[in-house]
């Protein structure tokens, strides 16, 4: 008896860690397990669980790589098969996780043929818009984060599109999601800003080569880039030194929109104190070229970070000194100029930004 006890609490145990989150795709996350065709209808998925893994409602299909709409290439990004969200319609899959942990979602969209597209990302309580007119690459793609901090042991992840379009089959592809446990980095004595290097963030596709977007703030109420705000009114976007050039360690930041890309962070610090804001900006090795500059923003101070781009890496450091006015002091940065990539012209790209730190001077000496 005592053994059957044993051996029902085990396989109890292995029921639970066979449905419990690693970071990575979420179960079919991208969705190369299709429905029967019994429960197909040209394009369109009849049954509410007849995708494995997930429940859908509304108009959704089930796109198959260079499907033809009309005119329209259908692209799927990775792999063979994707999922297009009409009026009204969602995916969701229940999801087993730490109850108050933070995570990111990090998931590929792609608009078709309607003209506003609007995708509803939600983890009750959490919920988000992330509008898609913005096309930041020209391969019809990109990747998006959005973050949520678990408020029960098993949460709904819901993928929605409210739109309401004339053709019910104008919305939005959708491949490839996949979810990351988040651990908000501390102040140190060695960096007063919280993750400066940017080494945590979302999730990033290994097999992709275009970065993730990270939306402004107003979208998302907890940052998928821990202890940093987008405080723009576009996105900023993370890459990784698998597919990019990146300063230091494996991630940095891109700010991809000119003015309307900005990422900031609030700092304590203490009035009348001098302190060193250093920080590296270069390029991604992308063909982002011509001349950059990046403005750095201290409380009142700022300085403005000239670099002159081949698009083929590397970068430069730069330090803002300045005296604190205040217990609690705004650092930002934002890219001064729009930038095309010179090998296609329908990319949005900018300077890189990493490595940043924050310092108090002891002995302040003026910097050359």
């Amino acid at each position: 008896m005592q053994a059957v006890t044993i051996l029902s609490v085990l396989l109890c145990a292995t029921c639970h860690i066979a449905f419990a989150f690693t970071d990575g795709l979420l179960r079919n996350g991208n969705f190369e397990i299709g429905p029967k065709p019994s429960d197909m209808k040209g394009t369109e998925v009849l049954r509410h669980d007849a995708i494995p893994e997930w429940e859908i409602s509304g108009f959704v299909e089930y796109i198959k790589s260079g499907q033809k709409q009309g005119d329209m290439l259908l692209v799927v990004p990775e792999g063979a098969f994707a999922v297009r969200l009409g009026n009204e319609a969602s995916i969701k899959q229940r999801v087993n996780v730490m109850k108050g942990m933070y995570y990111s979602i990090t998931f590929s969209a792609a608009r078709t043929c309607a003209q506003e597209e609007w995708l509803n990302v939600t983890v009750a309580p959490d919920s988000g818009v992330l509008p898609m007119q913005t096309l930041y690459s020209s391969n019809g793609w990109d990747s998006y984060a959005w973050a949520f901090q678990a408020d029960l042991e098993w949460i709904e992840i819901i993928i929605h599109n409210p739109g309401v379009e004339e053709d019910p089959a104008c919305g939005p592809l959708i491949d490839s999601i996949a979810m990351r446990a988040l651990y908000p980095p501390r102040p140190t004595n060695k960096n007063l800003l919280k993750n400066g290097d940017f080494e945590e963030g979302p999730y990033v596709f290994p097999n992709t080569s275009w970065g993730v977007l990270i939306p402004p703030n107003i979208e998302d109420d907890h940052s998928p880039l821990p202890g940093w705000m987008v405080e723009s009114l576009k996105a900023v976007k993370y890459i990784d030194s698998d597919h990019f050039s990146v300063p230091q360690g494996k991630r940095a930041v891109e700010l991809v929109a000119g003015k309307e890309s900005a990422i900031a962070q609030v700092v304590r610090t203490i009035i009348g104190k001098t302190y060193d804001l250093s920080f590296a900006v270069g390029d991604a090795s992308n063909s982002c070229e011509g001349s950059m500059i990046v403005e750095a923003f201290a409380g009142k101070d700022t300085i403005k970070i000239p670099y002159e781009s081949k698009g083929k890496g590397g970068y430069k450091r730069a330090v803002l000194r300045f005296v604190a006015v205040s217990t609690r002091t705004r650092i930002m940065f934002l890219s001064t100029f729009y930038t095309m990539r010179s090998d296609d012209f329908a990319s949005l790209c900018g300077p890189v930004l990493d490595d940043v730190k924050l310092l108090s001077v002891r002995k302040p000496r003026r910097l050359m």
